[in-house]
């Protein structure tokens, strides 16, 4: 894993965008693991990129880090140019990797403050900073400890609090909450909300359709290097199939005939299953919702229960890519990738 920590100053041009990609791409041999990608991350906001297994997020993550260099293609972040701008730019930005990588030898409050203090942080800074993050994340009873002794979840989290400690304007997130418990990874997701209405701007890859829904104001979607989906988690959901209305009868026996009932009164896509004892209904609106329920309730059946089903984020993933998401993203060797 790499991360960058950041450096509270220099802020850059005022943008209305703090991220704005166009045409990126990257090779690796004759793999083209970005093939034009394109998207704009609005400031104060989080967006949530999605993608199969070597789909290519991580490798727009390292390029928007000028960890590695686009072989075409503009990249703007905070302000400053991927390509010309290297330097001023990694002073914004703040990167977690898939797995946590901190000093062993060092106490969680000795990783931390010697960070800050790399990011010329004053020294009564860098204290204040390392204790009110190792307060935040759960870290405050063993910020004494080596890092050796953490467990897999508190080193994940101190790696988390060390890519923060610099209040950065842009934060990139590539799978944070890989291998944390449910708990821990609430406490993660509080963070990075904390750090969002505080004015930060969040990049955050992630395999956790649930996390997906949770922090991202709108999502991407890449596959095979390219952008092939984008939008609020409504609307790509809307562009699925919509709602569906699922009414229970209190007689199952009435299923058949409530389905012909509705056929006869324009609803064609009216079904029924006899093992679930629902019929289901797609629906566009409000207004359509309470036409049907209009017609059974004039018909005189009686009905048990009624909900409203709207399609998963996994469902919109594999609908809109046709693969399932994968646990992981094997990265390129970096090995001969010079740094910007």
């Amino acid at each position: 894993m790499t991360r960058i920590a950041t450096a509270p100053n220099d802020r850059g041009a005022a943008v209305g965008n703090a991220v704005e990609v166009r045409g990126i791409v990257k090779h690796y041999g004759t793999t083209k693991a970005l093939d034009g990608v394109d998207l704009t991350v609005k400031e104060g906001t989080v967006l949530g990129v999605l993608g199969p297994n070597g789909a290519g997020k991580t490798t727009l993550v390292r390029v928007l880090s000028t960890l590695i260099k686009p072989d075409a293609g503009t990249a703007v972040v905070g302000g400053y140019d991927v390509l010309r701008q290297p330097k001023q730019l990694r002073r914004t930005i703040g990167l977690t990797g898939q797995y946590a990588s901190v000093d062993e030898l060092l106490s969680g409050y000795e990783n931390l403050y010697l960070i800050g203090r790399l990011l010329d942080l004053p020294r009564r800074e860098a204290r204040a900073r390392a204790t009110e993050l190792l307060e935040r994340f759960s870290l405050t009873e063993a910020a004494k400890r080596t890092a050796k002794t953490y467990s897999g979840g508190m080193r994940r989290r101190l790696d988390l609090a060390a890519s923060m400690i610099g209040r950065p304007r842009v934060l990139y997130l590539d799978e944070p909450t890989t291998g944390l418990d449910p708990r821990t990874r609430n406490e993660v997701w509080d963070e990075v909300q904390r750090m969002v209405a505080e004015g930060t701007t969040v990049l955050l890859t992630t395999q956790y359709m649930e996390e997906a829904e949770q922090l991202a104001n709108e999502l991407t979607v890449i596959d095979r290097g390219k952008v092939i989906a984008n939008g609020l988690v409504s609307d790509l959901k809307a562009k699925v199939g919509g709602q569906t209305l699922q009414v229970r009868p209190a007689r199952p026996a009435d299923l058949p005939e409530m389905a012909r009932c509705l056929r006869e009164n324009g609803v064609s896509t009216a079904t029924y299953s006899a093992d679930t004892g629902l019929l289901a209904v797609p629906i566009t609106g409000e207004e359509q919702l309470t036409a049907v329920i209009g017609v059974l309730g004039g018909r005189g059946f009686a009905i048990a229960g009624i909900d409203t089903k709207v399609p998963s984020l996994d469902e919109v993933f594999l609908a809109i890519t046709g693969k399932p998401v994968a646990d992981a993203e094997p990265v390129p060797s970096l090995a001969k990738e010079p740094v910007a």
